[in-house]
């Protein structure tokens, strides 16, 4: 495999692709961010999806210079794709990135998309850019595909190397070039999709169905709930039959399974189809957050704790543990619902920046040595710190060591329990 090697867009996706490639090719990694770039180069990797020794080890030259693609032949391209405010796709980044390479590719050319798309962006929106700005033809001096990403940020298992890669070119030919380029590093192996539109609607799909399998334990904590019945003890309970499927109920943000069903439905709704259960999910567990929020006031009202004026802790900010990532945190929302209150709220994360929980949410995170005793605490996001510290790290957290914990997760067990402690799951 002799392919000149590129990747753009350096961030949980595109970073460990780049130094998987790396180990083996020289690589250019390119990011439009000149902080980035700079912390890649000293060795450091802020999002920590990977080692300090395999970026050192990796032969990446991170540049933020767009003329560093003239000289590559095999462009992978992994930049985000968001949604805007509206729940729309916001497909700027891969249109700005393929107008960018559109204008530094050489002939020949094959640009692969790991980006998470609907079924047709890339035939329908991409391509026309790298045309109109290239002055070349698809299928002629420049060819495309499409591979979706399966990247599990925190996931030390299940890594680029040891996830089958789907992959589709806009020919045989094509996709043979491109099974070839990822199964020299992709261990376990690749499966070839009979089309782009395949792959893409593949990737779709796969967080559709856990968004929606998550929705369904939402759902049955609410309504367990008002049963006053432990939703943990019922799942235990069901899990005992071989076919009954591990999901557990929570907050589901991130850049993945919060995000792609909206792709999905702003197609379906393109051609004509209003998808009903994807929504009714989506709704489900974007509404999550004023459930647990208000689950947490009414047991404050019910023990006689004054609303207006109180504290409550929110342990954890990001959209999952073990992560530094805050984009598309839920957690937000039961902030948000409890300041509505008039409850003063702090917030800690022993993985989040405070600049970044800043710029993204406006909230200045406490240090968690510095956390004031409150009379309830939230605990979001059980990150390993929190979890080893166990029940004990509330005699600190909590007045006097007593009030309310609730615990969104199951993190803690419940069997151990302080008496002073009322414990409230989802």
């Amino acid at each position: 495999m002799n392919r000149k090697i590129a990747v753009v867009g350096l961030g949980y996706v595109g970073l460990p692709v780049a130094v998987a490639f790396g180990k083996t090719h020289k690589v250019v990694g390119f990011d439009v961010s000149g902080h980035r770039i700079h912390t890649l180069r000293e060795g450091i990797d802020f999002t920590d999806e990977v080692e300090t020794v395999d970026l050192k080890e990796a032969n990446i030259d991170f540049t933020n210079d767009p003329n560093s693609l003239n000289d590559v032949d095999f462009i992978i391209v992994a930049v985000p794709t968001p949604i805007n405010e509206n729940k729309q796709p916001e497909l700027t980044p891969m249109i700005k990135a393929s107008e960018m390479i559109a204008k530094h590719m050489q002939k020949g050319t094959i640009i692969v998309y790991e980006s998470t798309v609907y079924p047709g962006v890339t035939e329908e929106i991409c391509v026309p850019s790298l045309e109109e700005h290239s002055g070349l033809k698809q299928g002629e001096d420049f060819f495309v595909g499409y591979s979706p990403e399966r990247i599990n940020p925190g996931d030390r298992e299940h890594t680029f190397t040891k996830i089958t890669k789907v992959i589709a070119g806009e020919s045989e030919g094509i996709t043979n070039i491109i099974e070839e380029v990822y199964g020299s590093v992709v261990e376990a192996g690749v499966h070839r999709a009979s089309s782009i539109k395949v792959a893409e609607a593949a990737k779709v799909i796969e967080n559709t169905q856990r968004d929606l399998n998550i929705a369904l334990m939402n759902e049955l904590a609410i309504i367990f709930d008002k049963l006053d019945i432990d939703t943990n003890e019922v799942l235990k309970a069901a899990g005992t039959k071989w076919n009954f499927l591990p999901f557990s109920p929570g907050l589901v943000g991130g850049h993945c399974i919060g995000v792609d069903p909206y792709y999905l439905t702003y197609k379906a709704n393109a051609v004509g189809y209003h998808p009903e259960v994807i929504l009714a999910g989506r709704r489900i567990n974007d509404d999550m957050g004023r459930f647990i929020a208000t689950s947490l006031i009414k047991r404050m009202i019910k023990k006689n704790m004054p609303i207006q004026g109180s504290r409550v802790t929110i342990l954890g900010l990001t959209f999952k543990e073990n992560v530094p990532d805050l984009r598309n945190s839920k957690v937000i929302d039961v902030i948000h619902e409890l300041k509505d209150f008039g409850i003063d709220v702090q917030v800690t994360d022993a993985e989040a920046e405070y600049e970044e929980a800043l710029k993204e949410y406006g909230i200045e995170l406490v240090p968690y040595e510095e956390i004031k005793p409150a009379d309830a605490v939230v605990f979001a996001v059980p990150h390993n710190s929190y979890i080893d510290r166990g029940w004990s790290q509330f005699e600190m957290l909590l007045k006097h060591g007593k009030g309310i914990v609730v615990d969104i997760k199951s993190s803690l067990p419940q069997d151990e329990t302080p008496a002073n402690i009322d414990l409230w799951r989802l």
